[in-house]
């Protein structure tokens, strides 16, 4: 993107900033620290804090202003800095990854040659200048008090069923992301209707069945937690693991047929990272700081979460969303128009 396609990406399709707001924001570090270190992302401040926190115990000379935002509000706002050439913020993280690939494409980051960032597999890291930094796979949850063990999808053909034959039952009780509220949902939503046979049926069955689609993971977790969905669709499996650990009418199904797993993307905004924006991005890719990260769940294996959910499974056929350029694909004005029509009236919308 050339800063005047990003101006007019703003002007057109990310409404006016002033109105995009920070979901939360909380400092960590001593007041009297003298760098601050300011990180914008769409992880929960809750699985992220531990991570944080670990890397703040071995640097006492940083603070850090912990930015919460939407992906699509992150993604706008990181744009604008880039366009207009101005300091946002040190590090970027985002759940909506095809949108950080083309934040680098348009050159909006700044490289960095590390010992940690080369570690990385290649299908996690594109020109130096931006990173997967953890491991979560999207995946079915369902509520355990009022879905029949037999009822339970292990494979989209198993959801297309229940929504075939049982819609008396799974009518308007099966959730999923709004695609165009949230970056990750549409990611999960454009990868499927790549990778799946069974896209266009289950966009008829949605349609049909009356299902929902809404904003985000925790208000979507929180829902079939209380019983208002009996089944979510493509839900980050972090969050999923996170909530089940505490509610034990949680359960968690990992798709058998393929699952999709997403990689959390960092970049370094701007022309040149600070110093200390190139220790923290080091320290979560370090073996300290990605454990810190798996006592979160955002490093989980979706065989472990297909164990978890007691199918009997021990593998499952993982896909790993690589951060590559054809990831742009899904950011063409056009095929994403398309493909959102196509969702509208699925959803009634």
């Amino acid at each position: 993107m050339t800063r005047l396609r990003a101006l007019l990406c703003l002007l057109l399709t990310c409404a006016a900033l002033p109105g995009a707001a920070q979901e939360a924001v909380r400092r960590f570090g001593p007041e009297d620290a003298p760098t601050l270190l300011v990180l914008r992302t769409t992880t929960d401040i809750a699985s992220f804090a531990p991570t944080v926190e670990a890397f703040l115990a071995t640097r006492p000379d940083i603070a850090l202003r912990y930015e919460q935002w939407g992906s699509n509000d992150l993604y706008a706002l990181t744009a604008a800095d880039c366009a207009a050439d101005r300091p946002g913020a040190d590090v970027v993280i985002s759940s909506g990854v095809h949108q950080m690939v083309d934040l680098v494409n348009d050159h909006c980051a700044a490289p960095r040659i590390s010992p940690e960032t080369t570690a990385l597999p290649d299908l996690l890291r594109w020109r130096d200048e931006i990173w997967g930094i953890s491991r979560e796979p999207a995946v079915m949850v369902y509520n355990r008090r009022l879905v029949p063990p037999g009822d339970v999808p292990r494979t989209r053909f198993d959801l297309l069923d229940l929504l075939r034959n049982r819609e008396d039952i799974y009518g308007g009780k099966v959730a999923t992301y709004d695609i165009e509220e949230s970056g990750l949902g549409f990611l999960f939503a454009f990868m499927d209707s790549q990778e799946a046979s069974t896209f266009g049926a289950l966009m008829e069955a949605f349609a049909r069945s009356g299902a929902v689609a809404t904003c985000c993971s925790a208000e979507i977790i929180d829902g079939v937690a209380r019983g208002d969905y009996l089944i979510a669709y493509n839900v980050l499996g972090s969050y999923a693991q996170q909530q089940a650990d505490r509610n034990s009418d949680l359960g968690i199904a990992a798709p058998e047929d393929y699952t999709l797993v997403l990689s959390r993307a960092a970049i370094l905004p701007g022309r040149a990272p600070s110093a200390a924006a190139g220790a923290f991005l080091d320290f979560i890719l370090s073996p300290q700081g990605q454990l810190a990260m798996t006592a979160s769940h955002l490093n989980i294996s979706a065989s472990a979460l297909t164990r978890n959910a007691e199918t009997g499974s021990e593998d499952s056929r993982s896909r790993l969303i690589p951060l590559k350029p054809p990831l742009l694909v899904a950011m063409d004005r056009m095929k994403a128009a398309r493909f959102v029509a196509r969702w509208r009236d699925a959803f009634g919308n």
